[in-house]
C-alpha cells in the first residue's frame, strides 16, 4: 500500500523550530503533495514553553525529551533545529530509528563529525536533507538555472558576502552563538556557509584550495543583558570572517561574513562573473535576478533586473500569484515540500548531508588556514590535469 502521510517529529522550539513548523504547516496547503504531513510532536528545553509553541504551531504533542521522540513509532521523519554541538548524537539517534532526517546547517561542528552522519544516513538508507533553505529562492535556484544552460559561460570570478549588524553593540549578551563549544565557529559556519552552499549550487564549481582570515572584534560581551553585577564572558568564535579560494575550473572566489556591518541586516549575496555574462543574487532583494548577458548589441547591455515570481520560473515563482513575491519563511516551505515528496516517490534530495559534508570540508579548511597562515588544499589537483578552458 503506498504511504499516505509522512509524520514528523521536531526537536528545538526557537528561531529554527518556528521556521521549521511554520513550514511543516502550511507546505501540503501552499503545494499539491502525493502525501499528507502530519505534525506528530515536537520536543524542547523550554519545558515550560512547550505546549503553548505545539498548540500555535499545530504540533499534535510534546516531548519534554528528545530520546523518547526519536524512538517513537508514530514518527517517519525527525526535524533537527538545535545548536550544532547536538547536532550528531539527535541525527545518529533518529537514524537508528529507522527515521529520515532534516537537520539545519552547518550539519555539524566538525567535518569528522559531519562525515559520520552521512556514512550513517547512508547505512540505513533513509532520506536526508541539509536545510540550506536559500536554494528554494526562485532567484537562486534561476541563477543557477543559467549558469546550467551556458548564459554565464566560463566562470572567472565568484564574489560572496553575507553581513548583517546584529551584534555591533558590545552591550549585547553573550550567547550560545558566540560559544565555540556549542557553536563550533561564529560567522564562518553560520552565515558563510549560506555563501559556500549557494556557490557550490549555482556555479557547480568545488573548492580547491582556501586562505583564511579569522577575528574577533569584539573580545569580551556580558554575561546577561542589562545587568552589570552579572560580568562578562570570553567570545570564543570569530564575528568576521574572510577567505579566498580557488575553484575546481581555476575560476578565484572571495567571501566574506560579518556581524558588524552597520546598516547591514541579511545581506547575502553573490556574484558570478564569466565569459559569456553575469548573475547578481541578493537576498534583501530575493525575488529578483540580476544578469547581464555580453551577447546584447552594445547599445543595448547592462544588468537586466528579472522579477522572479513567475509560474515558469523555479518552484512557479513561489506559492503566491505572479509578482507578489516571496518572504524568508517561504523557503523552508519550498524546501520541506520538495522533501517530503521526495521521501514519498523515493527519489535523491538536495542539499543534503553529501552537501552538509562538502560545506564543512570548506569551513575546516578555512579555520586551519586561518590559525596556520598558510593555502590549504581541499581537492588536490591530479597530476597533469589542465585548468578547465572556455565551454
Amino acid at each position: 500500500m503506498a504511504q499516505t502521510e509522512i509524520r514528523v517529529g521536531l526537536i528545538g522550539s526557537k528561531f529554527m523550530g518556528v521556521a521549521h513548523s511554520n513550514a511543516f504547516r502550511n507546505a501540503g496547503i501552499w503545494f499539491d503533495l502525493p502525501v499528507k504531513i502530519a505534525m506528530k510532536a515536537v520536543a524542547a528545553r523550554d519545558h515550560q514553553a512547550l505546549a503553548e509553541f505545539a498548540r500555535k504551531f499545530g504540533w499534535e504533542s510534546c516531548e519534554t525529551n528528545w530520546r523518547r521522540l526519536v524512538a517513537r513509532t508514530d514518527i517517519d521523519l525527525v526535524s533537527v533545529a538545535t545548536p550544532g554541538n547536538l547536532h550528531k548524537e539527535m541525527v545518529l539517534e533518529a537514524v537508528r530509528h529507522g527515521k529520515h532526517v532534516i537537520c539545519e546547517k552547518p550539519l555539524a561542528n566538525s567535518l569528522a563529525d559531519a562525515q559520520g552522519m552521512l556514512e550513517a544516513v547512508r547505512s540505513a538508507g533513509v532520506r536526508h536533507c541539509c536545510s540550506f533553505s536559500y536554494r528554494s529562492t526562485p532567484s537562486q535556484a534561476l541563477a543557477k538555472q543559467f549558469v546550467d544552460e551556458g548564459k554565464i559561460g566560463r566562470i572567472f570570478h565568484v564574489r560572496a558576502r553575507y553581513a548583517q549588524d546584529w551584534l555591533i553593540n558590545p552591550g549585547f549578551p553573550l550567547t550560545w552563538r558566540l560559544d565555540k563549544e556549542v557553536a563550533g565557529t561564529g560567522v564562518l559556519g553560520d552565515i558563510s556557509s549560506h555563501s559556500i552552499d549557494a556557490t557550490r549550487f549555482i556555479t557547480g564549481l568545488e573548492f580547491r584550495e582556501v586562505v583564511g582570515n579569522l577575528k574577533t572584534m569584539i573580545k569580551e560581551r556580558p554575561l546577561k543583558a542589562n545587568d552589570p553585577e552579572a560580568g562578562v564572558g570570553q567570545v570564543t568564535v570569530d564575528d568576521v570572517a574572510q577567505f579566498l579560494c580557488n575553484f575546481s575550473n581555476g575560476a578565484t572566489g572571495c567571501f566574506e561574513s560579518t556581524r558588524l556591518a552597520a546598516g547591514r541586516k541579511s545581506h547575502n549575496c553573490i556574484e558570478v562573473n564569466g565569459d559569456r555574462g553575469s548573475i547578481c543574487w541578493d537576498f534583501e532583494e530575493q525575488n529578483y535576478l540580476h544578469y547581464y548577458d555580453r551577447g546584447q548589441p552594445s547599445q543595448e547591455q547592462g544588468f537586466r533586473k528579472i522579477n522572479v515570481t513567475d509560474y515558469s520560473h523555479p518552484y512557479g515563482g513561489g506559492p503566491w500569484p505572479a509578482g507578489h513575491g516571496i518572504g524568508y519563511g517561504d523557503t523552508f516551505v519550498i524546501e520541506i515540500a520538495n522533501f517530503v515528496r521526495a521521501i514519498a516517490e523515493n527519489k535523491t534530495f538536495h542539499p543534503n548531508f553529501e552537501d552538509g559534508v562538502e560545506c564543512q570540508r570548506v569551513v575546516e579548511a578555512v579555520q586551519t588556514s586561518a590559525a596556520e597562515r598558510c593555502w590549504i588544499s581541499l581537492h588536490p589537483k591530479p597530476k597533469n590535469q589542465k585548468e578547465h578552458s572556455a565551454a
